[in-house]
């Protein structure tokens, strides 16, 4: 059966789960009326969540394509839009979906066989996570995969049950968490994550995917290139530019580029074609 539609209709689904995973992320599980996930995507691409009365936001679609009976968006609390969801929604009630906008991490094509490395901080594991699971989902089409991810603190991380017990489960898999400053009872790595790059010693036969805070993604790409990768093997998303996702706005318009239709997804020296703005 075709799963068909028109991206600008919105699709109406059901909230049936609500994971509080930090003081202000929470994670929505989303269904069909009837069960069942909305519409067909693709790692890293959005979503557009639409609460009537109070407007609407774009977000990354943070399941995997593979997962064929709900969709989830991870969702960190920082306007009007969010604090709705955070404090208002409840599991049970509806809420209006529009998508998939962008297009998505090659996962296809260019990273089948590869040995890859997923780089990380804060909210950033949201758009990673769709991919990483897709890959582990179909293991035998990839190659190693290492998971670097920094937090403020170990109570900052998200999906922490995923990363500590079903990620480092699966074949040829590792996690390496870090976190900014010591705490009580944290005994893993502490520091920021451009420096936790350089103290695991990658070499640079990997195929890099990073999304974090733009300071932490410039730092990660200076300590990747200082490592010997280069920036052509490094896959970043701009999704947080993301306004409407149908290139009408102009808000996310950078140089040449609008990020919702060349993008959310680059490669590092994409970016380098355009103004230093972003």
């Amino acid at each position: 059966m075709c799963n068909c539609h028109d991206t600008l209709i919105p699709q109406i689904g059901v909230v049936t789960d609500i994971c509080t995973e930090t003081a202000d992320v929470k994670t929505f599980r989303v269904e069909k009326v009837g069960g069942g996930k909305l519409f067909e995507h693709l790692p890293g691409q959005c979503a557009i969540l639409s609460v009537p009365g109070k407007g609407e936001a774009i977000f990354s679609i943070t399941s995997s394509p593979t997962n064929e009976k709900y969709m989830e968006f991870s969702i960190k609390r920082c306007g009007s839009i969010t604090n709705f969801l955070h404090f208002d929604i409840e599991p049970g009630q509806q809420i209006a979906v529009r998508g998939p906008y962008g297009n998505h991490f090659p996962v296809e094509d260019k990273l089948k066989g590869k040995d890859l490395l997923f780089i990380a901080g804060g909210i950033g594991l949201a758009p990673l996570r769709s991919v990483i699971n897709y890959m582990l989902d179909k293991r035998d089409d990839y190659g190693s995969i290492d998971v670097v991810y920094g937090a403020r603190s170990k109570e900052d991380f998200v999906r922490y049950d995923e990363l500590t017990n079903v990620w480092p489960a699966q074949k040829d898999t590792r996690v390496h968490l870090t976190i900014d400053r010591a705490q009580e009872g944290w005994t893993g790595n502490v520091g920021f994550v451009p420096n936790f790059l350089k103290d695991l010693k990658f070499t640079p036969d990997k195929t890099v995917l990073l999304c974090g805070p733009p300071i932490m993604i410039k730092l990660c790409l200076a300590a990747l290139i200082e490592m010997g990768f280069e920036k052509k093997q490094v896959y970043t998303t701009l999704e947080l530019r993301m306004k409407c996702g149908v290139g009408k706005c102009g808000r996310c318009n950078i140089g040449k580029k609008y990020v919702c239709k060349d993008g959310p997804v680059f490669t590092c020296d994409e970016l380098d074609e355009m103004p230093d703005e972003y």
